[in-house]
């Protein structure tokens, strides 16, 4: 008996491309995080520096929002010890980035929530 295959091919290319498309939008999606994540700990160092410096907080975290790379910096904590009024020199200053990172596949957003980056670094106060 002799059977009609012609629409075969679709039918497998139908079930096979959102598992295509899944894994190819996870890809870019797992690029974005490990580029978030390097943006954010060259900006933590940076901003650190800064601090050995003597800058002062709001000058460190004005710096920390603007030049962080990725998504919005609106929503990225800095979070910065000792305070300016508690630092001399000598002591140590600690910086702490924290940015919830949004996800674009639609549907590992619904499984996995945001992942939230987190950096910090230390310096010597000059």
């Amino acid at each position: 008996m002799i059977r009609d295959e012609r629409g075969q091919s679709l039918v497998e290319f139908a079930i096979l491309l959102p598992l295509l498309m899944l894994l190819l939008c996870g890809i870019a999606d797992l690029g974005r995080l490990f580029f978030a994540y390097s943006s954010l700990q060259m900006t933590v160092q940076e901003t650190t520096r800064l601090g050995g410096l003597g800058r002062s907080d709001q000058e460190m975290t004005a710096y920390a929002k603007t030049h962080l790379q990725v998504g919005d910096p609106g929503s990225m904590t800095v979070t910065i010890t000792p305070k300016q009024a508690a630092r001399a020199s000598g002591d140590n200053v600690t910086v702490t980035l924290r940015y919830s990172l949004p996800l674009l596949t639609p549907v590992i957003t619904r499984i996995i929530p945001a992942p939230v980056l987190s950096a910090h670094s230390t310096i010597r106060v000059e």
